[in-house]
């Protein structure tokens, strides 16, 4: 099994370019299941979750064409099998978005139930639901979803929670069913945007994404079109938050501030410097970080997605931080990996209090989940000694090529 191993305590300098956003590219190929013609993808990032959702498309029935690196084509004439098995869907709960589309093209879909999540439940309820609402028969029989529907029609759809992967879902399958639907309390996040964005490329009339109410008009049928995934917001957070505590100095390309506000205000608050235009960001780091509290909380908030890299970096700040996790019940599993560094954390049911000490420890850890891993490399960088992380495949679902880009930035970090 493939290990990382770090030497801390340099300071990041350097410029690298962002990638695109795994958490947009994967309903964007999702998306490809609605049309008969060619849809091309660009600024796909190389990551695992990638190729999972690629395999699974081919087992579906599409041709899937890569010409260069971060290109793909997809084409979806013929869709040779309505099924998403349990291997594919265990490995990847993003499987779960080919349910809409599946059923509003084909009118039928058998997709396994993504089962458990390391950090906490994450219920597909809203997703059928919402579809039941727009005319669908499903059935859960033997760990699967079986949904039939020989016309979706459009309907008003309140979300009991936010959920972004249910409001992408329903937004593809209404792109094709008979009528209006209204999707209230939707997902803000801007990959529903960005989905939004392509499928009215697509020839799809959808309007609101990026508020809590989307209006979709269904439409006879999509064409196909051409679309770049959006910069990877989590990723450019990892890289600002990384620099802040190693107390470095980078320029971020190909990526966009705005998406980024709440975490680019605590950055701050830290002490950061921070500088920004079209698609860069700058940040310099002069002093030792000043601690930050945080709260998660659904988009525009602090996203959830950032707190275990906020939590590496309070740490090592002058003071004492709290930080409360609101979106998911079991995402605090890395305050023990980062204890076996020396730090100084105490857990009361959703919140961690940190008291920032002057050093931690380079120590053996092991990672828990994607965005525990990039805590634990942010910890690595900034521990005295070597830091060694184990279980470094969540790693690579979520971040393309890290150590090579931290090594850009003059981190000592290589894969073993």
């Amino acid at each position: 099994m493939q290990k990382l191993v770090i030497q801390g305590g340099l300071p990041l300098t350097g410029e690298i370019a962002i990638s695109g956003a795994k958490n947009a590219a994967l309903p964007l190929l999702c998306a490809s299941l609605l049309t008969q013609q060619s849809l091309r993808i660009s600024n796909v990032p190389a990551l695992q979750d990638i190729v999972t959702m690629l395999t699974l498309l081919r087992l579906i029935g599409l041709e899937v064409t890569q010409p260069d690196v971060g290109n793909v084509i997809l084409s979806a004439r013929n869709l040779t099998n309505l099924t998403a098995p349990y291997e594919m869907v265990k490995t990847m709960r993003a499987a779960i978005l080919v349910l809409g589309p599946l059923l509003a093209r084909a009118g039928e879909a058998n997709i396994s139930l993504p089962g458990g999540c390391a950090i906490g439940l994450r219920p597909v309820d809203q997703h059928i639901k919402g579809l039941q609402a727009m005319g669908a028969s499903i059935q859960i029989k033997h760990g699967y979803i079986h949904a039939v529907a020989n016309k979706l029609h459009g309907a008003r759809i309140v979300f009991d929670i936010i959920t972004v992967t249910g409001t992408e879902n329903l937004m593809m399958a209404a792109t094709l069913a008979e009528g209006v639907t209204i999707l209230e309390n939707a997902a803000r996040e801007p990959e529903v945007v960005d989905l939004a964005n392509c499928l009215n490329a697509m020839g799809a009339k959808i309007q609101g994404a990026g508020t809590d109410i989307i209006t979709i008009e269904g439409v006879s049928s999509l064409h196909g079109a051409e679309h770049d995934v959006m910069p990877d917001r989590i990723e450019t957070g990892t890289f600002l938050v990384a620099a802040t505590a190693t107390g470095g100095e980078v320029r971020l390309k190909n990526t966009d501030a705005h998406l980024l506000d709440a975490v680019i205000d605590k950055l701050l608050e830290a002490g950061a410097e921070i500088c920004t235009d079209d698609n860069c960001i700058t940040l310099k780091m002069r002093d030792k970080p000043k601690s930050v509290n945080v709260r998660t909380a659904p988009y525009p908030a602090f996203p959830t997605d950032m707190q275990a890299q906020f939590m590496s970096l309070n740490c090592i700040a002058a003071g004492t931080a709290i930080i409360t996790e609101t979106i998911f019940e079991n995402r605090l599993m890395h305050v023990q990996e980062l204890k076996r560094m020396n730090a100084e954390i105490e857990v009361e049911g959703n919140t961690a209090i940190i008291h920032g000490i002057q050093q931690l420890d380079g120590a053996n850890v092991m990672a828990t989940d994607l965005r525990a891993s990039a805590s634990l490399v942010i910890a690595g960088l900034v521990a005295q000694g070597e830091t060694v992380i184990d279980r470094i495949y969540h790693l690579d679902r979520g971040y393309e090529n890290i150590e090579g880009k931290l090594s850009a930035l003059g981190a000592k970090i290589w894969r073993v």
